[in-house]
């Protein structure tokens, strides 16, 4: 099964949001491979999706400094990246709140006690009914639970907590502008947790946290592999070059640079 059509519809579908990336290089022979004549004038090829744009290029210059244009694999790479970046970015905003209402329940801890006494006993006729210890739920035994920390306590733990959502905020941060840097950054922070996220399960499993603990299995899998992370299938050199390997400019000049008989 060709898979080419396919790989060209992720260039087209970007071009069609973003707009075509065309560049004149000034080495002659090269530009002549990007160049054609039309009768609407002239057009130049996009170095995404290889079509030809009817008018002047936007960008020209040596071909070195011609930009590296996402396409292909690289580009849905990028999808996937911003996805996790998303994902990211909605823990620690989630965090944040947690943070911040650790910190504000300091303050009304005599008011949410005083809410326990008077309105949980109301809900315990219908909950016994459907045969639910409300004391024992998750959220009211954890609050129950928290309204006994000391003050330092809850304050190291919000402290804690905002830590975490500032880790989710650089990783998301660093995935959306789809840095080298933001990739470590993720890869380290999600394994860190993942130890965490093990003894949870085995101790306590619900289906969540099992669904938790594979996307962030498969997170850091992804990364580290597709990205080539810690050396991985070549390194960072082997992550640029094959990035260099599928760029338009590059193939046309691996194309005049080839031997003759080659290229008849």
């Amino acid at each position: 099964m060709d898979l080419k059509p396919r790989a060209r519809d992720w260039n087209l579908r970007s071009c069609g949001a973003r707009g075509h990336v065309t560049f004149r290089p000034d080495e002659e022979a090269l530009a002549a491979r990007l160049h054609v004549t039309t009768p609407a004038g002239e057009a130049w090829r996009c170095l995404r999706c290889d079509l030809y744009v009817p008018g002047a290029p936007q960008l020209s210059g040596p071909a070195d400094t011609a930009p590296i244009v996402l396409r292909g694999k690289a580009l849905k790479d990028a999808f996937i990246l911003r996805l996790l970046a998303v994902e990211r970015l909605i823990r620690g905003l989630i965090l944040s709140g947690i943070a911040y209402g650790i910190y504000r329940f300091e303050g009304a801890r005599n008011s949410l006690q005083h809410w326990f006494d008077t309105y949980l006993p109301l809900f315990k006729p219908i909950a016994d009914r459907m045969h639910v210890d409300v004391q024992e739920t998750s959220p009211i035994h954890l609050i129950q639970k928290a309204m006994h920390f000391g003050h330092d306590t809850l304050i190291w733990a919000a402290v804690g907590v905002a830590a975490y959502a500032g880790l989710q905020f650089l990783e998301g941060i660093g995935l959306w502008l789809l840095k080298r840097w933001g990739e470590y950054v993720a890869v380290v922070g999600t394994s860190a947790f993942i130890p965490w996220e093990l003894y949870e399960v085995a101790h306590h499993i619900s289906l969540i946290k099992v669904l938790a603990l594979l996307v962030n299995l498969a997170a850091v899998a992804y990364l580290v592999w597709s990205k080539r992370l810690f050396g991985v299938r070549g390194g960072h050199a082997a992550f640029e070059a094959e990035r260099h390997s599928v760029a338009v400019l590059e193939v046309e000049k691996a194309a005049l640079s080839a031997p003759m008989d080659r290229r008849t």
